[in-house]
This record gives C-alpha cells, structure tokens and sequence, in this order.
C-alpha cells in the first residue's frame, strides 16, 4: 500500500499518542476530521493500522518474571511443530510465541510472579511440552527500547 506525506504526518502523531482524540489528531496532522477519518479507514483497510487491543502491563499485576525460553524441537516426528505449538497455546504463563527458521525453531515468552513460581511452570508445564530437544532460557532483566512504530 502506497502512503503520501499527509498519511505519515498521520500516523506519526497517531503512534505518538494513539488515546489523542480525533479532533486534536485531525488539527495536529493538518487535515480536516472527514480527512482524517477517511484516511484512517483506509490505513486500517490496507493492513496498515491493526485493530486496537488492550496492552497489559503484566509487571503491574504483579508478574515479576519474564524468561524468553528457545526450543530446537526433535523433528524425527513430522507433527513434532504442531504437537508443541498446540500444547504450548495451553499453557496460561505463556504470552508469546514465535517461530523461527535456523537452529532455534520456536520462542515462548513466559511471565511468573516470581522464581519460585517460575520453577514451577517450567517444570510442570514446559518441561512436558512435547518433542524438545533442546531449550535454552534467557532471563529478561530491563526493556530498553520497545515500538510498534516506523521512522515515518
């Protein structure tokens, strides 16, 4: 989808506050609040802007622990992807999960409370997971930088 100057005026000021309402947002960018209604609509309508979704803070809430888990999968079983994906999909710690191409083939992000709960999760829940041949963990100790954005 091709995106003109206005769009990215838009869409700046847009990632730089997305609550802002669309009055302020229409002033901002310079356009008029038809304008910028409709070009909103079409962004979205282009795949450009997704559908707004609830952020949680999860260390609000009083998670403390975030590990980044990396899993080399025993693939002599040609379901051994889908096996662990579905299983790890049930796993309520787990808020993310990628897929990779190279030696690491799947990444889970896994929250806990703290250590203690922590040990336990892997333990019971990802230790069963199915068709591991190889994990490795990596303890989340500071976000230094985190963006959905574009240098529009």
């Amino acid at each position: 989808m091709q995106i003109d100057e206005t769009d990215r005026r838009i869409l700046r000021h847009y990632l730089a506050e997305p609550s802002m309402p669309r009055a302020d947002l229409a002033e901002r960018a310079g356009v008029t609040q038809a304008t910028l209604w409709r070009r909103l609509e079409r962004l979205a309508q282009g795949g450009v802007i997704a559908p707004a979704r609830a952020v949680i803070n999860w260390r609000a809430l009083g998670y403390e622990v975030e590990v980044s888990l990396r899993f080399t999968l025993d693939k002599t079983n040609p379901r051994a992807f889908d096996e662990f994906i579905t299983s790890a999909r049930e796993v309520p710690e787990v808020i993310a999960i990628e897929t990779f191409l190279g030696r690491v083939d799947v990444r889970l992000n896994v929250i806990a409370r703290d250590m203690a709960q922590y040990q336990e999760v892997y333990r019971r829940r990802i230790l069963a997971l199915p068709h591991i041949a190889e994990v490795d963990a990596l303890m989340l100790i500071a976000t230094i930088k985190e963006t959905e954005g574009l240098p529009l």
